[in-house]
């Protein structure tokens, strides 16, 4: 068997960590904390690639599709967190952005690694939420050689879904099989090998730009405030009733009986304020407006 893994990006020895088993723990921190500094500007310099990417989630989002992440591990677990952390900061189902990791819900604790070697697990987790062309598939990878992630691009791309792919390596064997080619190029880690390190933070990067932009195209933010937010405890209870009060100007009092009035819902209520108006009322200029409250408030 040939060893073409030592060819990869991703396997490459970093210099500057080259000794680093000698060092001091503030001597070992600084190494660390400088090649981390390389990653946000790894992803600097494919922002147009990504802006992209959101272009077509956004069209899948106005189509009744969905956005599904799919990896193994951890750019697996990347997906997922970015997943679950949408529904209660967006308001959006649980359906509508999706973390598939390699080794099901065991591998997001413990370590599966053999699972990513299953093309054909890849496809039928794709078939189990059931997948269409409608919806988005972004792949996961560091070094981009997942089976796991390989077989259910290709059988995303054959269904005609639109595709996406994140890699830091340039050779990925992700990136033949799909339209958005995201190669993040963070060079060596800095424990050679070790992609949760530099690769999963740019990873993480660019999950967190691709899930927030395409929210915020849809109109789950105004200004940069989340005000589409579930107020599922206490904490978030109390946010609502300050995006309310800091958005409409309007005194405490009135953003309580206005959050209490929507239904607890903060987006409505900021609508019922504005234009003073009732629930049913502003839950349909909102409809009207495709879920843009600059495009109400510009009325009020």
């Amino acid at each position: 068997m040939s060893d073409t893994l030592s060819l990869y990006t991703t396997e490459q020895r970093n210099a500057a960590s080259a000794d680093i088993d000698s060092k001091d723990s503030l001597e070992i921190m600084k190494i660390i904390n400088g090649e981390d500094k390389k990653v946000p500007l790894a992803v600097e310099k494919i922002l147009p690639e990504i802006a992209a990417l959101v272009d077509d989630i956004v069209v899948s989002f106005q189509n009744g599709g969905r956005l599904i992440y799919i990896g193994a591990g951890t750019s697996g677990r990347l997906g997922v967190l970015d997943a679950s952390e949408c529904p209660p900061t967006f308001g959006v189902s649980p359906e509508m952005v999706q973390g598939l990791i390699a080794g099901g819900r065991e591998a997001l604790t413990a370590s599966v690694e053999a699972a990513e070697d299953r093309a054909e697990e890849g496809i039928g987790d794709l078939k189990k939420i059931g997948f269409t062309a409608r919806d988005v598939l972004v792949g996961i990878t560091a070094s981009g050689q997942a089976p796991y992630v390989l077989g259910a691009l290709d059988y995303a791309r054959q269904l005609g879904a639109v595709t996406g792919a994140v890699s830091c390596n340039q050779d990925s064997k992700t990136f033949p099989l799909v339209k958005h080619r995201l190669y993040v190029d963070v060079g060596p880690e800095v424990v050679t090998g070790s992609t949760r390190m530099k690769s999963g933070t740019a990873q993480k990067l660019i999950l967190n730009m691709l899930s927030t932009a395409s929210m915020i195209r849809i109109g789950k933010v105004y200004k940069n405030l989340m005000v589409d937010l579930r107020p599922v405890n206490h904490k978030l209870i109390l946010r609502s009733v300050r995006l309310i009060r800091e958005v409409t100007g309007c005194s405490t009092e009135q953003a309580e009986a206005a959050f209490a009035a929507s239904g607890k819902n903060p987006k409505t209520a900021i609508v019922m304020v504005f234009l003073g108006t009732g629930k049913t009322r502003a839950e349909a200029l909102l409809r009207e407006a495709g879920g843009h409250i600059s495009a109400l408030a510009a009325n009020s």
